[in-house]
């Protein structure tokens, strides 16, 4: 049982991979049944997907995205069950909705089909205004900021992303952008490595898909979180349904703010953090941010 105060930390879209849960839903009965679940809010059997493949069905955004707060949700109900406590919750882009779940702030199955439409609504911004995503390393913050408003000036839409962890900062934009910042990156004594994603994802050129998922949010219910929640957009901890309803809607266009999250969980007095999702990507953010706080992984919980 977790001792102290502790968060929980949720993965975003990337950090799927097939064979997710599958072996965790055959012996116990509680991740069986939230797959169910999705399947059923659904209506197509996304647990066959995760489970199963195809690698290329699984990682569209429209199916990741359902499919991840699925499995971090079994993930967390497990955890629940075995006795694990959280002090404070975030996710790190779609995974704030799986910390609104865990919260006890967003239904399961509203989750479930919010991140479905949110999903879909996204591949189309992406079909209309093509672009991309590249992580920029070993450049502090400042530098990258300055560097998306010089490459935008000259080659289209470019901004900073995913403040992922000190010296590592996701920016997003056009194509042509993206090409250019990867050159710029180098002149400046950094790199650029360009990511494997379908769009433009927390950048202007997903405010259609922004726009559409507002009026779509506002009709689910949303509860004040029965522990604290700090959404990405504002890196402060709130249980603020009103305040947390606004952060989704800014999310898809607005930048990740994960190194502030982790530094406003410090500074509440985390020094634990678990991530409950597949993966463990933001142990790894945490170590580069925090490196004397101590990490789990639900992985490493729930292996028998």
């Amino acid at each position: 049982m977790t001792t102290g105060f502790s968060a929980g930390i949720f993965p975003g879209q990337g950090s799927q991979a097939v064979g997710m849960g599958r072996e965790l839903s055959e012996r116990e009965p509680i991740v069986r049944d939230t797959f169910a679940e999705a399947d059923a809010v659904l209506g197509f059997a996304l647990s066959t997907l995760c489970f199963d493949g195809p690698a290329e069905e699984l990682k569209r955004t429209s199916i990741a995205q359902p499919a991840l707060v699925t499995m971090s949700t079994a993930l967390a109900r497990l955890l629940a069950a075995r006795g694990e406590t959280l002090d404070v919750v975030a996710g790190h882009s779609l995974g704030e909705y799986s910390a609104l779940v865990a919260a006890r702030a967003l239904a399961f199955t509203d989750a479930v089909a919010l991140v479905r439409r949110r999903g879909l609504l996204m591949e189309d911004a992406a079909a209309a205004h093509p672009g991309g995503m590249a992580a920029i390393l070993g450049l502090p913050d400042a530098d990258v900021i300055a560097l998306c408003a010089e490459v935008a000036a000259a080659h289209g839409t470019l901004v900073p992303a995913n403040f992922n962890s000190p010296g590592q900062v996701v920016v997003s934009g056009a194509t042509d952008a993206i090409a250019a910042v990867r050159v710029a990156a180098k002149a400046r004594g950094g790199r650029a490595m360009p990511l494997a994603v379908s769009g433009p994802f927390h950048s202007p050129l997903m405010q259609s898909a922004a726009d559409a998922f507002a009026a779509v949010l506002a009709e689910v219910p949303l509860a004040a979180p029965r522990i604290p929640v700090i959404p990405n957009v504002t890196a402060e901890a709130t249980t603020d349904p009103a305040v947390l309803r606004d952060a989704l809607a800014r999310q898809i266009t607005g930048s990740v703010r994960w190194t502030a999250t982790l530094l406003a969980m410090r500074d509440m007095g985390v020094h634990a953090f678990l991530e409950i999702g597949p993966g463990n990507v933001l142990v790894g953010l945490v170590q580069r941010t925090l490196p004397d706080a101590a990490t789990r992984t639900a992985a490493e919980i729930t292996a028998v």
